[in-house]
């Protein structure tokens, strides 16, 4: 892990490092298995808790729960930076790795719908946020710990084990997932074998809490304590200070949230296109995505030793910057790989919603879905959004109910005055089999032929995604580290973190998800990753400093 021997760093530090990136590394592996699991099951989660509503309206609810964890990251991160700056590094995150896996274990344990009603989306929105707070203090605490521990020629490869068992939590989240649906009949993983995974974590909880109290605190940390120069409010030093706010915004938008994006675009955004757009089972994706995630584990520890070599800085935008500039081709390759039937049936025949300015709403009904609906179009855009296939709407030549049209066959909808009376629903139910119909007969198939998916192309396209968005995640945290004072380095590091990944990352699947409904366009949603990223790519560039030689105490 260390290779040979280097001036000036002795056998003993060599072997402390070593026990430092791996307590840390194990520990924050867990602690993200158990954080995406939530993720990787958001499907199962949808069907338990949130049956009160519709499929689409169920995933999508499902997603913003998931998000809601990300939401909150950032006031963790506050409370457990002020924690971590004053009290230490190592008793911190022993705190935050608690609250995770307690809360991990009560998602398991927690009744569905059917048992508790809408009380059960509530504490599941309760133990969510929990494990939110936790891993706005835990990620923030870990790269730091190390940091503060690494040989400053090597802190950069060093640091990089960390986001690099982020990753690894991921994929052990997906083993375990796969295992355990494995070792069963599907309908009992999808009533309750997916439980299983939520419910072991408690032994990881004991493993990584016994690892983490053998480790000895920072050695920074320790010499401010014997120094008497902690700082008596890190908080207002960071944030209240403007040459030290500054550096925050800097670390924010020139940093992390390009970071970000490209990390959940690649893993979770990825994911959820394969399956709700592409229409691939997920026992089929599941096993291409882990192994697409394995193959960037090393990427990630290469741009870390890369960046000790040429930089933080180059080595980070170089990765944000080829991100946003292959999110589209990617995706749209990746559907031709997934689904090439559908993709070939978006080209041959498009889907049109004909309908008169105005009729159709903008509101997100069509993705929530209502059980009335106040307009034919409104109809139309909520079989479509339900059915996850894309289209693009046009006016009609003259007054009527809206049309939908599928290559060159035109269903037209049920008109306005059919949907207010007691015959409403069989109206909507008779037009939606004849446009369940029209789009069978014209290749717009429900599930993905399995003979037809190329697995191998997936796999490669995958690869290259996860692997740009490694560079970033590998290198990123470094930069933080060597970017802040120590006094209040904990902090700034976690609120910058957790700002951008919380929100610009976090927030991702459910924004992209929302925006193609709204649109009909199942690509839309990429124009968020590729804005943030550029954006980021940008500030980097012209605001964001060089940090690779500098000294961290």
């Amino acid at each position: 892990m260390t290779g040979g021997a280097e001036p000036g760093i002795s056998a003993a530090a060599r072997a402390e490092s070593r026990r430092v990136i791996g307590g840390s590394a194990l520990g924050t592996l867990f602690e993200w298995y158990d954080f995406f699991l939530y993720g990787s099951l958001a499907s199962h989660i949808a069907a338990h808790f949130f049956a009160g509503v519709n499929e689409t309206a169920g995933f999508i609810l499902a997603l913003a729960t998931f998000a809601a964890g990300f939401v909150v990251r950032p006031v963790g991160a506050l409370v457990f930076g002020r924690i971590g700056d004053r009290a230490g590094r190592k008793n911190t995150f022993l705190i935050t790795l608690s609250l995770m896996g307690v809360s991990t274990f009560l998602v398991g344990l927690l009744p569905g719908y059917d048992a508790l009603g809408p009380v059960a989306p509530a504490a599941l929105v309760a133990l969510r946020l929990a494990q939110g707070l936790a891993i706005g203090g835990e990620f923030g605490g870990a790269v730091i710990f190390v940091a503060e521990h690494a040989p400053a020629q090597r802190r950069g490869l060093f640091t990089g084990w960390i986001p690099t068992t982020a990753v690894a939590g991921l994929l052990l989240s997906l083993v375990v997932i796969t295992a355990t649906r494995a070792a069963m009949a599907p309908d009992a993983f999808a009533d309750w074998g997916w439980r299983v995974p939520f419910l072991v974590s408690v032994v990881l909880l004991g493993i990584s809490l016994w690892i983490r109290w053998r480790l000895h605190e920072s050695p920074v940390f320790l010499r401010m304590q014997a120094e008497r120069r902690l700082s008596r409010s890190p908080l207002s030093e960071a944030f209240l200070e403007w040459r030290n706010c500054r550096l925050v915004l800097f670390a924010l938008f020139g940093v992390v949230m390009g970071q970000a994006v490209g990390y959940y675009t690649a893993t979770f955004y990825a994911f959820f296109f394969l399956e709700r757009i592409a229409r691939v089972d997920p026992v089929i994706v599941t096993p291409i995505v882990m192994g697409a995630l394995a193959v960037s584990i090393p990427v990630a520890l290469l741009a870390g030793w890369l960046s000790d070599r040429v930089g933080r800085k180059p080595v980070l935008l170089a990765g944000i910057g080829l991100g946003a500039l292959l999110y589209f081709p990617a995706f749209g390759a990746l559907l031709d790989a997934a689904n090439p039937a559908l993709a070939q049936a978006r080209r041959d025949a498009p889907v049109v919603v004909l309908a008169a300015p105005g009729e159709c709403s903008l509101l997100f009904e069509p993705v929530l879905g209502r059980s009335h609906h106040s307009s034919s179009c409104d109809v139309v855009k909520a079989f479509l959004a339900h059915a996850g296939i894309s289209h693009v709407t046009r006016p009609l030549a003259s007054p009527g109910a809206a049309q939908l049209a599928i290559g060159g066959r035109v269903l037209a909808a049920p008109p306005a005055e059919s949907l207010t009376g007691p015959e409403s629903r069989t109206a909507i139910a008779e037009f939606e089999a004849q446009a369940r119909a029209a789009l069978v007969a014209a290749g717009y198939r429900e599930v993905a032929d399995p003979a037809r998916i190329d697995v191998l192309r997936i796999f490669a396209i995958l690869t290259l995604l996860m692997a740009l968005a490694s560079v970033p995640t590998s290198v990123a945290p470094t930069l933080l580290v060597e970017l802040f004072p120590a006094r209040f380095r904990y902090s700034a590091v976690a609120v910058a973190q957790n700002l951008g990944n919380g929100w610009f990352g976090g927030l991702l699947p459910a924004i992209a998800f929302t925006i193609v409904a709204a649109t009909g366009d199942v690509f839309a949603g990429l124009w968020y990753p590729v804005a943030i990223a550029a954006t980021c790519f940008v500030v980097g560039l012209l605001a964001v400093p060089e940090t690779r030689g500098r000294t961290i105490d």
